[in-house]
């Protein structure tokens, strides 16, 4: 890759670029001016720099480079959601998606090549892992989408950033906390803190993390109303059940006005969607400020799971709903193209072998779900 021996600036956030340019003798506001250059100009070219001098561009070259991810395939669905394949060498792949809706356009980020998780519904958790994404790689997927977008300040097509793309972002945490800082400084992105969300599968020390180092939403996929069962579709949860998360998600909104966890809870049939767990969630969550968000499950090839019945989707959704929390149902988007929530897959070498391990899961799970539909069929109502 051109460059490659170069620091790419896409991976340090102010805080980092101040003390870069007060290291090397210049002042600290070059790096406000670098960015405005970068995230409000898309420029990439150092020598475009015109208010920076002939020679301090000619020194910023030779050892730096604002290098975004190379696009391999872009894919346009048939209701405008966008998904980008990107390269990331050394036969990588990642998925970045957009979706428009109305004045919001929400774009999906990746944090890993893969997934270090195995969660059983998972297209990505399917694939097995390969590597952390860099700082860099995050927020050039942020900088790609926006370029390509037309995206400015004074029209603003993105207007989320939701880190639920491929890979666990928790697990990534060092190279994801200084891109959330750029997403949300005035001169990288500018996104209102609320407006950026970390999805979290349970990575419990953290959520405490960040709750400590940057004001964003927090969206955990939840799934199941219990252990055991959760056991079984997000594995992570032997190793922090659902107890200790919840507690984790009760410091992280406590004393932030009108602040609400999202739990995701994605609907597979005869799995997980009848309505006693409906009633168990509402339960569970009954003393979390947070709001539920249904996600039909989403198919890939491989998988075992069905999505949810229609009628099945509506009890669960009705049961929810006439509790105090407030529950939606995630429309399904950009699905034609494989790019709905559970489906992104990218192209990378799995260095774990864990991909035929989930699909031994996957079958053990879709296997026991049949025969439990089957007895309660046979009962009587």
């Amino acid at each position: 890759m051109s460059g490659s021996e170069k620091i790419n600036l896409f991976g340090l956030d102010k805080a980092a670029l101040e003390k870069l340019f007060v290291a090397s003798g210049e002042q600290k506001f070059r790096a406000a001016q670098l960015m405005k250059w970068v995230y409000h100009q898309f420029q990439t070219d150092f020598s475009q720099f015109t208010n920076f001098s002939k020679s301090h561009r000619v020194r910023l070259a030779e050892k730096f480079v604002i290098q975004p991810p190379e696009i391999v395939a872009r894919q346009e669905s048939t209701d405008g959601t966008i998904k980008w394949l990107l390269r990331m060498g050394e036969g990588n792949a990642i998925e970045t998606v957009f979706i428009p809706e109305g004045k919001r356009g929400t774009l999906c980020v990746s944090s890993q090549v893969g997934c270090s998780l195995n969660c059983t519904f998972c297209a990505t958790g399917a694939q097995g892992f390969n590597r952390h994404l860099s700082t860099a790689e995050i927020i050039g997927q942020v900088w790609l989408a926006a370029r390509e977008l037309g995206h400015s300040t004074t029209n603003r097509r993105l207007t989320n950033v939701v880190m639920m793309g491929m890979g666990e972002p928790l697990a990534n945490y060092d190279n994801v906390l200084p891109a959330l800082n750029i997403m949300r400084d005035d001169f990288g992105f500018g996104l209102a803190n609320k407006r950026v969300t970390v999805s979290t599968s349970g990575l419990v020390p953290q959520i405490d993390q960040l709750n400590r180092d940057a004001d964003v939403s927090l969206a955990v996929s939840l799934h199941a109303p219990n252990d055991a069962l959760r056991n079984t579709l997000v594995p992570l949860n032997k190793k922090y059940p659902i107890a200790p998360l919840l507690a984790a998600c009760k410091r992280f909104v406590e004393g932030k006005r009108k602040a609400r966890i999202t739990f995701e809870y994605t609907l597979i049939d005869g799995v997980n969607d009848r309505p006693e767990h409906a009633r168990a969630l509402v339960k569970l969550l009954s003393h979390v400020p947070c709001k539920i968000n249904l996600i039909p499950f989403n198919p890939f090839p491989g998988n075992p799971f069905r999505r949810s019945r229609p009628e099945a989707i509506e009890r669960f959704y009705a049961i929810c709903a006439a509790s105090p929390i407030v529950t939606t149902i995630r429309k399904t988007r950009g699905d034609d193209i494989a790019a709905a929530c559970g489906q992104l897959a990218g192209e990378f070498i799995d260095r774990t072998r864990r991909s035929l391990t989930i699909r031994k899961r996957q079958q053990t799970v879709a296997e026991s779900a049949e025969s439990q539909s089957s007895l309660s069929r046979e009962l009587p109502a």
